[in-house]
């Protein structure tokens, strides 16, 4: 009979697995309870540290709502989004950048024509995006599916809003690249913003000291067949918090320069409404291969 003891209990508890079909399953169960025990052991783990976590976990779960994903988030602050998105993109041969999804990548993406002003009606600085995107070569890829997504002047997605089931998505569209591989459209600059600290990750956060901002980016998600799908922001430049984000999310390839203009035109050939706006500028160079992009939470009406 086998002592469930701190030095026998793990080898236990792995043997349980040893009927399970699948080789993949069986091997991240055990790895996984390998780790859990290992932690505990040297920790020293208290029953109250062990009932903190239950809750805590508990909590997260308890705040997750259709267009809140609070266990996203807990992953993002941990570094573990970005330790797997690290694992799976080791070689990018040129190809742009990974990084996190994050939490609000919500509802439907709708196709919008080139030129519209996503932001609606959202006060802020006015800004134009232009963009390509091309194969490893520079070869242009017609016909892509671009998603885009961004926060509020005060540092808020739509999903963030009380009035978002009655009024809609807004900051947030699909566009689909013409014959040279462009898509533009207009907006408004982001800011910096805090993750949402009004939940048990929040709490976190502040109780060890970690400031919870996120530097200004644009989210895109680019799903060209033939190639891996593309989940990246594009930060801006100058933001005091690129070197210190809260999620690890920031790479210097994906960093790019604001360009401040007075010009009364915008690159589309129409008016800019006010003076100045900005301009970014940012190519998309996509990796040969195959994967699934991830589906917005909530209901959609069209693949993402």
């Amino acid at each position: 009979m086998p002592q469930f003891n701190d030095t026998e209990l793990t080898a236990a508890v792995i043997r349980s697995f040893e009927e399970t079909p699948d080789p993949r399953v069986k091997f991240l169960m055990e790895e996984l309870v390998k780790s859990l025990h290992d932690y505990v052991r040297r920790t020293d783990l208290t029953f109250g540290e062990w009932e903190y976590a239950i809750d805590f976990l508990t909590r997260t779960g308890q705040k997750c709502t259709p267009s809140r994903q609070e266990f996203i988030l807990l992953s993002d602050v941990l570094g573990v989004s970005m330790l797997v998105d690290a694992v799976n993109h080791r070689e990018r041969e040129g190809a742009t950048q990974t990084t996190v999804l994050g939490p609000f990548y919500v509802g439907e993406h709708k196709a919008m024509p080139h030129g519209t002003d996503i932001s609606a009606n959202l006060q802020g600085e006015r800004m134009f995006v232009q963009s390509q995107v091309t194969d490893l070569g520079g070869k242009p890829l017609a016909g892509v599916p671009v998603d885009v997504w961004h926060a509020d002047d005060d540092g808020y997605y739509d999903s963030q809003k009380p009035d978002y089931e009655t009024q809609g998505p807004s900051s947030r569209a699909r566009f689909v690249t013409d014959a040279d591989g462009r898509f533009f459209f207009r907006t408004i600059l982001p800011c910096s913003y805090p993750i949402p600290t009004d939940g048990p990750v929040g709490e976190m956060i502040l109780q060890v000291r970690r400031h919870p901002m996120r530097p200004a980016h644009v989210h895109f998600l680019v799903n060209a067949p033939g190639y891996e799908p593309l989940v990246t922001h594009v930060f801006i430049e100058g933001d005091k918090y690129l070197d210190t984000d809260v999620v690890f999310g920031v790479k210097d390839d994906l960093i790019s320069k604001i360009e401040k203009r007075t010009d009364p035109v915008m690159p589309d050939g129409k008016p800019a409404a006010t003076t100045p706006w900005h301009l970014m500028t940012y190519n998309f160079r996509m990796k040969p291969g195959q994967g699934t992009a991830p589906k917005p939470m909530m209901a959609v009406t069209e693949d993402a």
